[in-house]
């Protein structure tokens, strides 16, 4: 395998088998595993030689939990389940129960809480009240936060209400506050007769699910106007049009669609799951002559591998509970996908954002969408049609079918990481950018096929490179030719309607959905927004969620590597930081926190230039944990008054686990460096400043436009590294973590 040292990291970090926390595998050993466990199967060796090279050469990769899971006690090997919420306590914990147990052998999931009646309303067995579904999705949020997926993942879920539920203004305000139900992707399902109402700006009927009776009306505009709002706001919620993805549900007689999956890009029943796979397209070209062209025929042999590799997961899996057991195998749906779409365009010479672009982009998909139903037909002959075939769509064309669905267009944050190619079907985040991965050493990641092109033309140097990684693009770089700059083009220079056009391309020959981001500029309007959100809407897609650029808590602005300076810090460049002196009187709190080694006291003041210091206290005075405790608070404190942001301060104390993490009020507390951090990370977002400077100084929220930073949101729970929102989830570049897959 050709892998880059990103690559390798991440699968150490996440993928190649451990004992006793070393290494025991390569990653061919890895692949090896994986061919031969879904190969069980065949009866002809060759299958497991075909599997195992078209993923070594990363022509094709299957989803995480396959990679890390198959072959191995575990053997869970789906990413996407969806389960039912019923109105009834026991079986709002039942279901919490199947959660915990799927998040825990690595899947993600998806709940509709439609069918919860509102808040308030009436409960007749115990003679109270409702407390409604957002109540219940912080009760499932904070088990995730419990749960520790096999000790590679972290829980993902996607909650979605009907905009025609009661409670559907306090749902699309729940994340307002970004510190809550922080493991939930969140979406409305919007109907057709909603949308009507709001091109007509008529009011629309609010539905009570428990009587199926009216339940007041609200204006449709104004509800949409609201979706939009917060969305500008951090990016949240997305929409999905249910009535659309329930038109084509291959199996409407088992039941109707209520939910996705936590990137949205896969629909499904309730108690089902369903395992993916990309193709590197990337891979998928050949020279003919002095250009470059799609390689449709090995295209065709890596789909029909892919369709056959994902089909035997259906049968070698380990399903988390009965239920789903039988739902996947009735169904036996499949997601085959594509990565390396961006990579793809750039070898052919052609822009993302552009008519050719997006029309190559709907031939890809309709060959690859084609060739999967030909091979799932010939599957269908060979070993029989999915059960539930009688009634489905498929039994009017009379051939048979071995999968009720093909294909998915899902986020590959991880594995395209892996594959060093760009992700799903969006444009390449940036040409180059600059790691920190150790103090002030840096290294700067280029995309391989930007760097490959380069070389080809004679462009290539350490300084052109050095030029791109300080913006993340090649803007204004004249040394390189016109007609590569536009073929180089990264996300933020393509336009909200590119995003859109191109998904829907991609749509319209998917059989579920498209997992994708619409980056919008820090400027950006609502009225922006909205347009994108009703052009989705007009285009066929079957949801859409959007980013605009610094909108969310916990930003990292930097350009390339390069932070953000104040004309104070230009001042003093080159100078040696000097801790200001501490005043005679400062203002601050004291805050008590749960540790493991007792209960920490932390102290937080400020002078007339923003947090200067930070005290603690635990236990008796001469012990150990108060000894540490004090040595970090007053590190802490010389740090502040000498102009370190106390963001970074908080980016380098979070995640320090020691021996006896604790939980207090749902929130993991895992150290006393952990809990210090947690303190001071609260105490900025309720005091509502943020550093604009490295001086320690605070202000509102920046306000630099998008050509101001490179990496507009949060940074890396796992690494401190550089988070991008891409295909509905926030991945990060540096170690390969993902908050959805």
């Amino acid at each position: 395998m050709q892998l880059s040292d990103n690559a390798l990291t991440v699968l150490e970090r996440r993928y190649l088998a451990k004992v006793d926390n070393q290494v025991v595998e390569t990653p061919e050993d890895m692949l090896r595993r994986v061919a031969k466990n879904i190969a069980q199967l065949e009866t002809d060796p060759m299958w497991e030689e075909k599997f195992f090279e078209v993923m070594d050469n990363l022509e094709f990769l299957p989803n995480s939990p396959t990679l890390m899971n198959a072959g191995r006690e575990l053997q869970q090997l789906s990413a996407c389940f969806v389960l039912p919420v019923e109105d009834s306590m026991e079986g709002i914990f039942e279901t919490l129960k199947s959660t915990a147990l799927i998040q825990k052998s690595g899947g993600g999931t998806g709940f509709s809480f439609s069918r919860l009646r509102p808040n308030s309303d009436v409960v007749s067995s115990t003679g109270g009240v409702a407390s409604g579904p957002v109540s219940f999705m912080k009760c499932y949020n904070a088990a995730t936060d419990a749960i520790k997926q096999g000790g590679t993942r972290r829980g993902a879920n996607m909650g979605i209400l009907r905009v025609d539920h009661p409670d559907i203004l306090e749902f699309i305000q729940c994340k307002e506050d970004t510190s809550q139900i922080t493991n939930f992707n969140i979406s409305v399902a919007l109907t057709e007769k909603f949308m009507e109402a709001v091109m007509a700006d008529e009011m629309y009927q609010l539905v009570n699910p428990r009587t199926k009776e009216p339940a007041g009306e609200l204006n449709a505009r104004e509800v949409f106007e609201l979706i939009v709002e917060m969305a500008w706001k951090n990016g949240e919620p997305g929409i999905v049009f249910l009535d659309r993805i329930n038109r084509a549900n291959p199996t409407p007689h088992v039941g109707e669609i209520e939910a996705t999956n936590p990137c949205g890009e896969q629909p499904l029943l309730p108690n089902e799951s369903c395992n993916l796979g990309s193709i590197n397209l990337a891979k998928m070209t050949k020279q003919d002559g002095d250009k470059w062209v799609v390689d449709w025929d090995r295209l065709q042999e890596v789909v029909e591998i892919g369709v056959r590799f994902l089909d035997n997961v259906i049968e070698v899996n380990n399903y988390p509970i009965p239920e789903i057991d039988e739902m996947t195998r009735a169904n036996r749906k499949i997601g085959l996908g594509v990565m390396g779409f961006a990579d793809l365009l750039m070898r052919l010479g052609i822009p993302y954002n552009s008519d050719e672009g997006v029309e190559l982009g709907r031939e890809i998909m309709r060959f690859i969408q084609t060739t999967g139903h030909e091979a799932s037909s010939a599957l269908g002959e060979e070993r029989g049609s999915f059960p539930n075939y009688a009634g489905s769509i498929f039994e009017a064309t009379g051939k048979p079918m071995r999968n009720s669905t093909v294909t998915t267009i899902a986020p590959t944050g991880t594995i395209s990481i892996i594959a060093g190619c760009s992700s799903g079907v969006e444009p390449i985040f940036a040409l180059a950018f600059t790691r920190n991965v150790m103090d002030d050493d840096r290294l700067i990641e280029v995309n391989p096929q930007f760097e490959e092109i380069l070389q080809e033309a004679g462009l290539h140097s350490p300084e052109l490179i050095e030029k791109v990684a300080q913006n993340g693009n090649v803007i204004g770089l004249e040394e390189i030719p016109e007609h590569l700059r536009q073929a180089f083009v990264t996300a933020y220079e393509v336009s909200p309607e590119w995003h859109i056009r191109m998904q829907a391309a991609f749509q319209e020959f998917t059989d579920n959905a498209v997992s994708k981001t619409v980056n919008f500029p820090r400027e950006a309007t609502k009225e922006d927004i909205q347009e994108v959100y009703q052009l989705a809407y007009e285009l066929g897609c079957k949801g859409v969620t959007v980013y605009r650029a610094g909108s969310r808590e916990g930003e990292v602005l930097t350009v390339g590597h390069k932070k953000e300076s104040s004309p104070a810090t230009e001042a003093t460049a080159g100078q040696k930081p000097h801790p200001r002196r501490r005043p005679m009187v400062t203002k601050g709190q004291t805050v008590r926190i749960k540790t493991g080694c007792g209960s920490l006291y932390v102290t937080i003041n400020e002078d007339e230039q923003g947090i200067c210091e930070v005290f603690t206290t635990i236990g008796k005075a001469g012990g150990c944990a108060g000894a540490f405790s004090e040595a970090t608070a007053r590190l802490i404190s010389l740090s502040l008054r000498s102009g370190v942001e106390p963001q970074q301060v908080v980016k380098q104390l979070k995640g320090i686990r020691c021996p006896h993490p604790i939980w207090q009020d749902g929130q993991q507390v895992l150290s006393c460096p952990d809990a210090i951090a947690q303190v001071l990370d609260r105490y900025l977002q309720q005091n509502g400043v943020r550093e604009d400077n490295n001086n320690g100084n605070f202000a509102a929220s920046p306000q630099a436009g998008p050509s101001a930073s490179l990496f507009h949101g949060e940074s890396c729970p796992d690494c401190g590294g550089n988070m991008v929102e891409e295909s509905g989830c926030a991945t990060c570049l540096d170690c390969g973590f993902s908050r959805c897959s």
